[in-house]
């Protein structure tokens, strides 16, 4: 079956189970008590994964099922808990959440269920344009033996990555720091610098204060114009946190599906995790390792294998990942990093001194990188982290004045160059270098290191 054709089945199924739910009777149940994020409700049926609506039409608050217990439903809330008490009426809907899907989307902000938050014309609906799709948020990843490889190198404006961690169409990249290290400014760098045809931005429990300003002056009119944002902030529920990852995701599946090349990028995996663990507790799931339950591990993966390349299109997935204590051990950076294609590491002590972004290439690493350059792109990327590694062994020397010249002579080379390598390792956030131009510019201050 061709990509086209199974576009086309799986919005007829939508389209059949939203008339289906449309005939059907409307059920009614109950509440029976609330304890913490948990609503649980008798009196209907349902199952994991469908909304319901407490309370009375109108100002009815959505909930979807994150648990059953025999007849009776574990609900968390998409919304404020205010006025739910015992016996407040459930609708069941028997239906998943969906979302609303189309070309349109291009320059809009949504909130984490994927309704627009920034007062432009309606996505779905009376007034929304005729290429509007309505889709379930939750997919299947594609089959690993229909994914198309990752081949080809895609270009994000950032010396630094293009050069020493270079990113293929479709791999999934983890971008591992602290908090305020600069992982929102890189996100805002590489979205105006990508070649990708749309970027799919993921703002998932940021200070509320942040994503205005992330909007208007990181990412920009040019920014916006070419992406889709959707955003859950710290404030709102666990689960419209953890949907909004998802949401974004869906997105870009139908992006990718249509042919695009995808930027999705998503920050942060950590706090999706986190909203992942609120869930997971608020239903009596046992805490595992650091307080994280099972589930939460199961996400990750579920979640990050829906990004990468499809049978025509691809997804290019940036994750940051916030280490906690700037521990990259800990078990979410941990597991994210044996899932992802590769890892960027930024460093606070580069941050501190000045020095952006702050990328320490040693520890940083694509798994992809042997198949997206040229060998002589490779020659050039590996003798300046040889330089870089042999100045990093004798620094602490250097700094005591115990280093004698003539010792290391790729140390003596590295020290005569590190004024270069710095200048180039640097880069504006405004500032956005073609891939091509970033790899001339390499091959030019490595042959000074040569001549020399």
């Amino acid at each position: 079956m061709s990509p086209r054709d199974e576009a086309a089945r799986t919005l007829l199924l939508d389209r059949v189970a939203s008339a289906g739910a449309a005939a059907a009777p409307r059920c009614y149940g109950r509440v029976t008590s609330v304890v913490g994020l948990a609503v649980t409700v008798a009196g209907i049926s349902g199952n994991v994964g469908d909304l319901v609506e407490i309370g009375t039409e109108g100002t009815a608050m959505p909930a979807e099922v994150v648990a059953i217990d025999n007849d009776r439903l574990n609900c968390l809330p998409l919304g404020p808990l205010h006025g739910v008490g015992k016996n407040s009426p459930v609708l069941s809907t028997g239906l998943p959440l969906r979302i609303a899907v189309g070309p349109h989307l291009r320059g809009r902000i949504l909130d984490g269920l994927g309704r627009p938050i920034d007062g432009g014309p309606p996505i779905a609906g009376p007034g929304a344009p005729a290429t509007a799709e309505t889709v379930f948020v939750e997919n299947a990843a594609p089959s690993p033996l229909a994914r198309g490889r990752v081949l080809e190198a895609l270009s994000l404006g950032v010396r630094a990555i293009d050069t020493l961690i270079p990113c293929g169409r479709g791999q999934r990249m983890g971008i591992f720091a602290g908090s305020g290290v600069g992982k929102s400014s890189l996100l805002s760098m590489i979205t105006r610098g990508t070649e990708a045809t749309i970027s799919v931005i993921a703002l998932v429990g940021e200070r509320g204060r942040e994503v205005n300003e992330f909007i208007h002056n990181d990412l920009g009119p040019e920014g916006l114009a070419r992406s889709v944002v959707v955003v859950a902030t710290s404030d709102q529920p666990p689960l419209v946190r953890l949907r909004a990852g998802f949401v974004a995701t869906r997105i870009a599946e139908y992006f990718r599906d249509a042919g695009d090349d995808v930027l999705l990028l998503m920050d942060s995996i950590t706090r999706t995790a986190m909203a992942q663990r609120e869930v997971g507790l608020s239903v009596g799931e046992p805490p595992a390792t650091r307080g994280y339950p099972p589930s939460v591990f199961a996400l990750l993966a579920r979640l990050l294998e829906r990004a990468g390349p499809g049978e025509r299109g691809t997804i290019t997935g940036l994750y940051t990942v916030l280490v906690n204590g700037d521990d990259h051990n800990e078990p979410i950076a941990d597991a994210a990093r044996s899932i992802l294609d590769g890892h960027i590491v930024l460093d606070r002590r580069l941050a501190t001194a000045g020095h952006f972004p702050s990328i320490d290439v040693l520890e940083s690493v694509s798994r992809v990188a042997s198949t997206v350059t040229t060998t002589e792109q490779r020659q050039v990327s590996t003798t300046l982290r040889r330089l870089l590694a042999a100045h990093r062994d004798v620094r602490e020397l250097i700094e005591i004045g115990a280093y004698v010249s003539g010792t290391n002579p790729e140390a003596d080379a590295a020290r005569a160059l590190l004024p270069q390598i710095d200048g180039f390792l640097r880069q504006e956030m405004h500032d956005q270098t073609p891939a091509a131009t970033s790899w001339a510019a390499l091959g030019e201050l490595l042959r000074k290191e040569q001549d020399a």
